[in-house]
């Protein structure tokens, strides 16, 4: 092939339009000082580094919650009278042995128990008051005597594991009513309980999840031993869990970073540029890292993935910059006007592209619940930062780069291969080719509408849906929720009064509670309750020789007194003036159907309960029965939180990638065509959710704006071109067909290459990250298809060529 004459900086292209005199200022300041510009980014990426070695796992409790919404409004008031969600739960259980009795009541079993303990009591982070066992003092049994009642710890003081003192246990615990709660329904296990602190007690910075997680199973590996296995729940121990899962990404990094290499190898038939190109991939990961602690911010296992992400949109965005030089190089210039050259074609298309993403991930900072607003926050800084190391840095590093005619023959003759290809998708810019394509999305956007009905908000399974089904926590979870009939997750119900002096020796409030507490225990997913007034029956009877005839609340204040003075406020039943009282509803499961049919019918009871047709319209303004605390109460605020971001969410990333479209292009019919394919793709990655059964949650919420935020890059490069070729008189199909032969090959390239990147992560020991490869791979896939058949065919219809 005959060499290309040779170009100088004369025959660069002037930059046309009000930013022209702008890109040119900054083309001359980056490429006439190169080499103190490479200096200076040179000495920001040691001290981003110097930084980035500071950088903490930074998980939080409350970061996953939506503390501004109502229900949480009454967790956080009633926190330290009731206790909190955050709850540690450790299970010993006695595995059975064939022909043999095997329960709990064996001396060896109880002196476990009783360490294990005194072993969670000393964790560092423990709320120690609020441990439970049966080895606590705030374990109590209560029993009918001839004088009246008596009653004391479950485990005397004077327990010393013989017979008889393990024969006295198993008479306390079915007087306490144990069996099912601390003890388990065969009498094999028993469990510990705890609730940990928001902050360190010693130091008052936050907890060290990771550093409880460990110690828990220290503690597992003590005591599992001679036919006893340990299982232990909690959001301390998920956080661990999730944050060994997530030291897999690292694995999975380093696979796409292989992958990566090998395409960009393949596609640019250079090894200079491609190590070019993934420095300033990784570049912009290493600037994120380093900058994150500077803004007084930790990296939380959930956003961890975000630097991959990062990594491969600047993949995409050093793909684009490179092949623009390599055109250049093979036009004639040399490497510093071929790095001039490509600055100034693609400073505006992807400074656009990346402040789109970067307004799509801001988006997400809407959303009132922490942990989503730091991965808001984490994945906005990276885009704009790559602003810099993929619009400046990699521009003058090409200057120094060097390519031989051999490897520009090479790289022109795969250009060319593809040319078949880009000829075939230039005929959707064509009417009577686009009808068929329009036609086909309309099919899809039907069938997509009737498909994501079906999404779910929530948890749609059993367990800590982060995880695999199979994990070692979930398999706890499942070991726990199956020996005691109380079950893992509870909401409560928070009865606050007003104005009412002891309230609960007050019969009509006690009976409103138990009236309550009746509708409730017959709605679908409440498996148990526990409140006042049902204890306060159990005692009444107790004082009457235990008839379940006087197992009722009694009308006179005195005798209603005597039967909830019993009650003291270490049951987390009431606090210490009778004003609030915590009614806890046990639910089969946490699933976000479930919830919310729990929710509403406590809503419906409200209405109810202040109607002027209610039977305790005497009492009702002066009584609240408020939602909701517990973990699943928690559950319950997220997913009503989520389903209400997820419509802003929409609104807001469309609405601010619409502005900037609009301002660039300045063309409403060029906007509508580049956004509409992304709302396609969007309703149709809702579908997919629904048909594989991932729900709607914290987790997956994100998946949308980081879909849209990246696929919005397809259209914006394409259509730059598009509209350059139709200024100077092409017809659409001929001005789409060069717009492939410059930016087709890039785009889908680094759409591919993205997509097998992080479909890797199907094979994650973290389902969320398993569901979020898949749901991304599909949207940087089809965004990527969107830009190639959609946009052209939507153009055919509302853009039309501009003579020069």
């Amino acid at each position: 092939m005959t060499p290309t004459p040779r170009k100088t900086t004369a025959d660069l292209p002037r930059i046309e339009g009000p930013l022209g005199s702008l890109i040119q200022g900054l083309s001359n300041l980056l490429f006439n000082h190169r080499g103190l510009m490479l200096a200076i980014f040179a000495a920001l990426t040691v001290f981003l580094a110097w930084s980035a070695s500071g950088l903490k796992v930074d998980a939080g409790f409350k970061k996953m919650i939506p503390l501004e919404h109502p229900y949480m409004k009454t967790f956080t008031d009633y926190e330290q009278t009731f206790g909190g969600a955050n709850r540690i739960i450790v299970a010993l259980i006695r595995e059975p042995v064939e022909g043999q009795t095997t329960t709990i009541f064996d001396k060896a079993f109880m002196a476990d128990l009783k360490a294990a303990t005194d072993d969670l009591f000393y964790i560092k982070g423990v709320d120690r008051p609020t441990v439970q066992s049966l080895f606590t003092p705030n374990v109590r049994f209560i029993e009918i005597v001839e004088g009246g009642f008596a009653g004391g710890n479950v485990i005397p003081a004077t327990f010393q594991g013989e017979p008889e003192d393990l024969e006295t246990v198993r008479r306390n615990v079915q007087k306490a009513g144990l069996v099912g709660r601390l003890v388990s329904n065969d009498l094999h296990g028993a469990l510990i309980r705890a609730d940990l602190l928001d902050v360190d007690p010693e130091t008052g910075e936050k907890l060290n999840y990771p550093r409880i997680a460990a110690e828990l199973e220290t503690l597992r590996a003590k005591y599992q031993k001679d036919g006893i296995t340990v299982h232990i729940i909690g959001f301390a121990k998920a956080v661990g869990d999730i944050t060994d899962g997530a030291k897999g990404v690292i694995a999975f990094f380093l696979i796409a970073f292989v992958i990566t290499a090998l395409l960009l190898l393949w596609y640019t038939k250079s090894a200079k540029l491609t190590g070019v190109a993934l420095v300033c991939a990784l570049l912009p990961v290493l600037w994120l890292l380093g900058s994150l602690p500077l803004a007084g911010y930790g990296i939380d296992p959930l956003s961890i993935l975000v630097p991959f992400l990062i990594f491969s949109i600047g993949c995409s965005h050093a793909v684009q910059m490179t092949n623009a030089w390599k055109d250049a190089i093979a036009d004639g210039f040399d490497s510093t006007d071929a790095s001039r050259f490509a600055f100034s074609q693609l400073f505006i298309p992807g400074t656009l592209a990346l402040v789109t993403n970067a307004l799509g991930f801001l988006v997400i900072m809407l959303i009132e619940i922490d942990i989503v607003r730091e991965l808001g926050i984490t994945a906005t800084l990276g885009v704009s930062l790559m602003i810099v190391t993929n619009k400046m840095v990699l521009p003058i590093l090409l200057t120094y780069l060097r390519i031989d005619q051999k490897t520009l023959d090479a790289k022109q003759a795969q250009e060319k291969s593809f040319e078949p290809i880009w000829r075939a998708c230039s005929h959707f810019a064509e009417r009577r080719t686009a009808v068929w394509a329009i036609a086909g999305s309309v099919v899809l956007l039907v069938v997509g509408f009737a498909l994501a009905r079906g999404q779910k908000v929530g948890d749609l399974g059993s367990g800590l849906p982060e995880l695999r089904e199979d994990s070692r926590y979930n398999r706890d979870n499942a070991a726990i929720t199956n020996n005691f009939k109380i079950g893992v997750d509870v909401i409560s119900i928070v009865v606050q009064t007003h104005d009412i002096d002891g309230a609960c020796t007050d019969h009509r409030v006690m009976d409103a509670m138990d009236a309550f507490e009746w509708k409730m225990k017959n709605v679908a997913g409440i498996a148990s309750a526990i409140s006042l007034p049902g204890m306060a029956k159990i005692v009444n009877a107790g004082f009457n020789e235990g008839s379940l005839r006087w197992r009722v609340l009694a009308r006179n204040r005195d005798v209603l007194a005597q039967a909830v003075t019993p009650i003291d406020t270490g049951t987390g039943l009431l606090n210490s003036d009778c004003s609030a009282m915590q009614m806890l509803f046990f639910t089969s499961d946490h699933q976000g159907e479930t919830l919310a049919h729990i929710v509403q019918s406590v809503k419906d009871w409200n209405l109810e309960f202040h109607s002027p047709a209610s039977e305790f319209k005497a009492i009702a303004p002066l009584v609240e029965f408020k939602l909701a605390s517990g973990n699943a109460g928690v559950m319950a605020a997220t997913n009503e939180a989520v389903e209400e971001a997820d419509k802003h969410e929409l609104a807001a990333i469309f609405g601010a990638i619409t502005l900037m479209c609009l301002l660039t292009f300045r063309s409403f019919g060029a906007t509508l065509c580049i956004i509409l394919p992304l709302a396609l793709v969007s309703l149709l990655n809702n579908a997919l959710m629904a048909a594989l059964g991932i729900g709607l949650k914290v987790s997956t919420l994100p998946v949308v704006a980081l879909g849209v935020g990246v696929g919005v890059d397809y259209g914006i490069y394409l259509y730059d071109r598009i509209e350059v070729h139709l200024h100077h008189g092409k017809r659409l199909t001929e001005a789409f067909f060069i717009a492939l032969k410059e930016r087709g090959a890039a785009a889908a390239f680094t759409a591919v290459t993205m997509s097998l990147g992080v479909a890797t992560w199907a094979f994650s020991a973290l389902k969320f990250q398993a569901d979020m490869g898949l749901l991304l791979s599909f949207m940087f896939l089809v965004n990527m298809l969107g830009a190639l058949i959609l946009l052209p065919s939507l153009l055919a219809f509302f853009v039309k060529a501009k003579k020069a």
